[in-house]
């Protein structure tokens, strides 16, 4: 007796917090995920699992809920979900022009300066419309310097991340910038017409040089992967991208790379639109701070944070969640913090503590998850989720989270299941760790907080076992 007691003991200590006192609760994983786990051979201590009713009864499940794991990209719920109450729902981030001379007769007889806020959502299309401006407040010709102040933000010095050791110019390798312009992304597009392939390169900035050596072949069946390769050499004066391979007659294949560095993909971007719509700037380009005497030409706003965070989760975009993580720490750097991550972290676990949510496993470095030093354990992570949900903004942060079998990164998973669109759940993925949280409905229309994350050396499979507990937990017993 004294034995079983203790067991009992033992178990409710295991319990996370956040569960109900209502709640029954299940310290073993459902019999389908531990035969989807045998099956792909992948120990059950690989796996952390927490399902937490939050309006209604049901049986949840805690299983190794209090290890500390790397959740991989689900650390973006944490940064999404505190940069919401902690900058606003509608807050902005803002990119300006100023002149340090004279305007007259459409020659702006100094230096432009383009100062950067830490827009995370600074596209192609945002850029030319604040070029038009300049343009319409009378400007033609600089006859100075394009000057970028990239100041804004007190960046770290974090370690470089490329989990398979490869292609460095992948996108989502971009690093966060005061002035992240466009992601730094280059469009390539290859395509056959007339027996000749044409390779052209958006935007077209000037230092980026194009040796096009794909072979043209007669009319066929397009390729779901066309056969174009780019190589980028760099040089003294630029870079040369030679593009090899061959593409059919009719057929066409795009790809994206990072090649600059950011002041120089900010520079050759304005250039490029610039001479688009007429205007010439005749000096060099450099970085410098505004100066204080400065005249305001143009500025121009970003989408409001809720529409921020939905291309982080929905899309897992790594880049713009490092430039959140960033701006909070920018909002409230202080003088002990040494740089804006360190204030990020630093807020963030004030935040959450004022939230009574003790998280000791909760490791912050980039924000992303796109690290491997970023950890939590299953409980802390459904603690936050269980405190989203009865946030004032739960209803933005919840729409920023992929539906499942319908878009974002879940567009393609559990499509032919009762689960279609029942349940919004953020996914995370590196070389050894797979992982889901989020929110779901079950078959009696109530709704849940799970999470599950497998850090595992050979995780493959992984996402069947985790789409299996989302199963699992939609089959809750009917309620009479």
């Amino acid at each position: 007796m004294l034995k079983t007691l203790r067991h009992l003991a033992i178990a409710t200590l295991l319990i996370p917090s956040a569960l109900p006192l209502h709640a029954a609760v299940s310290t073993t994983l459902p019999t389908k995920v531990q035969q989807a786990l045998k099956a792909n051979k992948i120990s059950p201590q690989s796996i952390s699992v927490v399902t937490l009713p939050l309006n209604a009864r049901g049986n949840g499940t805690v299983f190794n809920a209090d290890v500390s794991v790397n959740p991989a990209s689900t650390m973006k719920l944490v940064t999404t979900y505190a940069a919401l109450e902690l900058l606003g729902p509608t807050h902005q981030w803002k990119t300006e022009f100023y002149a340090d001379g004279p305007l007259k007769d459409g020659v702006l007889n100094g230096n432009l300066f383009l100062k950067g806020g830490g827009d995370p959502k600074l596209n192609m299309e945002k850029l030319w419309l604040l070029l038009r401006d300049l343009r319409a407040n009378g400007v033609r010709q600089v006859s100075g310097d394009l000057v970028l102040d990239r100041s804004h933000f007190n960046q770290p010095a974090l370690p470089t991340f490329n989990d398979d050791g490869g292609d460095a110019n992948k996108p989502f390798l971009v690093k966060p910038d005061s002035l992240l312009v466009n992601l730094k992304a280059l469009r390539f597009i290859a395509r056959t017409e007339g027996g000749k392939v044409q390779v052209a390169i958006e935007p077209p900035i000037a230092d980026i040089r194009i040796d096009n050596r794909v072979k043209a072949l007669p009319a066929a069946k397009c390729p779901g992967w066309p056969d174009v390769r780019y190589n980028p050499v760099t040089e003294f004066d630029g870079t040369t991208v030679i593009v090899t391979g061959k593409l059919a007659e009719g057929c066409s294949s795009q790809t994206y790379l990072s090649l600059l560095d950011h002041p120089s993909y900010a520079a050759g971007a304005i250039r490029a639109i610039w001479q688009e719509l007429g205007g010439s700037i005749i000096g060099a380009d450099r970085l410098a701070e505004v100066p204080k005497d400065a005249r305001l030409l143009a500025r121009t706003f970003s989408p409001d944070l809720s529409e921020i965070i939905r291309d982080i989760n929905k899309y897992s975009n790594n880049t713009m969640a490092r430039q959140l993580f960033l701006s909070i720490g920018a909002q409230f750097r202080n003088e002990t913090d040494a740089d804006d991550a360190i204030a990020a972290q630093r807020v963030i676990r004030s935040w959450l503590a004022r939230k009574n949510i003790i998280a000791p496993h909760l490791v912050m470095e980039n924000g992303s998850g796109l690290s491997r030093a970023e950890r939590v354990s299953a409980n802390e992570l459904a603690k936050m989720l269980q405190a989203a949900w009865k946030s004032p903004y739960a209803a933005e942060f919840m729409s920023s989270l992929p539906l499942v079998g319908m878009d974002g990164t879940m567009r393609k998973r559990l499509r032919n299941t009762p689960l279609l669109g029942e349940a919004r759940i953020k996914t995370g993925t590196l070389n050894n760790v797979r992982a889901i949280a989020g929110y779901s409905r079950d078959s009696n229309g109530n709704s849940w907080a799970v999470v599950a994350i497998l850090n595992d050396p050979r995780p493959w499979g992984a996402s069947s076992i985790l789409d299996q507990v989302l199963v699992d937990l939609y089959r809750q017993p009917k309620v009479k």
